[in-house]
């Protein structure tokens, strides 16, 4: 994993304990701005009919565009009005205590660099690209932004626990790599494939990996993939799946699946409820 960053690249001075900086979008270049562009209309195009309508429209509502990198100032504007959520800038990965601080607080911390242009299909650590464009859009969605801070309090609570595993299983299988059932078929959720363009294509077209109906105990014991495709994908029938994180419902939840073996990435079970890829995609 990338350290924490000890200190501010651009600056060299010491991070404050929450690890804000500012952003200074004036500082962006020329091949900044043309990286954002490149990814932004590749991944539109990738994703139309793909994922979900709420997310075109969050894009809208926040001034999100192929333009270049966005100033965050004016995005929070619509952002706070909507939901209450801002987005700050970090410079990179920070420690999850201030991670969950941040969501908790409907802080949602970015990382202010953009990828070098020879990084377009993979980088190891998230970027703004990956920060804005795959996850800020749907913190317009009331729902959802108060999932996202449910589980910074959640996280909060559980620090130093052996359930911290499994609530970041929940946030992986939802947040970064989640499917949903729409009107319109199925749909991408979940940032991590909403940023990259080889898994916006394998997530939903591939024969390979396993497309499972969402149950939040299920999901709680499942391990997960870091360096590859997904081997499983959990399908959310709507928003209201999303799981209350209140202290007694999460714990009960954490407790079943607890007393039950981890389940290994990819693997069905003879419960799991499988969604087949849609055929109609274009």
């Amino acid at each position: 994993m990338t350290p924490y960053p000890a200190t501010d690249p651009r600056t060299n001075r010491l991070l404050p304990p929450d690890f804000l900086v500012a952003q200074h979008p004036e500082d962006y270049t020329a091949q900044d701005h043309r990286t954002w562009r490149t990814l932004f209309e590749r991944q539109s195009t990738l994703l139309r009919g793909r994922v979900v309508e709420e997310f075109h429209a969050g894009l809208t509502a926040l001034g999100i565009t192929p333009a270049g990198i966005p100033d965050f100032r004016e995005m929070n504007r619509a952002l706070a009005r909507a939901t209450g959520w801002s987005v700050v800038a970090v410079p990179g990965l920070v420690p999850d205590a201030v991670f969950f601080r941040h969501l908790a607080a409907r802080r949602f911390p970015a990382g202010y660099w953009i990828r070098k242009p020879e990084q377009l299909d993979y980088i190891e650590e998230p970027d703004v690209f990956h920060d804005v464009f795959g996850h800020v859009p749907l913190l317009m969605q009331p729902r959802y932004a108060d999932y996202m801070a449910e589980y910074g309090c959640s996280g909060l609570r559980l620090a130093e626990r052996p359930a911290l595993a499994n609530l970041a299983r929940l946030y992986w299988y939802t947040v970064e790599f989640g499917l949903m059932q729409t009107a319109a078929g199925l749909r991408i959720f979940g940032a991590g494939i909403i940023s990259s363009a080889g898994e916006a294509v394998y997530s939903l077209d591939s024969a390979e990996p396993a497309r499972v109906r969402f149950d939040a105990e299920r999901v709680l014991r499942t391990r997960y993939k870091i360096d590859d495709f997904q081997r499983i994908y959990f399908v959310l029938s709507g928003y209201g799946d999303l799981p209350a994180l209140t202290a007694g419902a999460l714990d009960d939840i954490i407790a079943a699946a607890q007393r039950q073996d981890d389940i290994a990435p990819g693997q069905i079970l003879d419960t799991d409820a499988i969604h087949a890829p849609p055929a109609d995609l274009h």
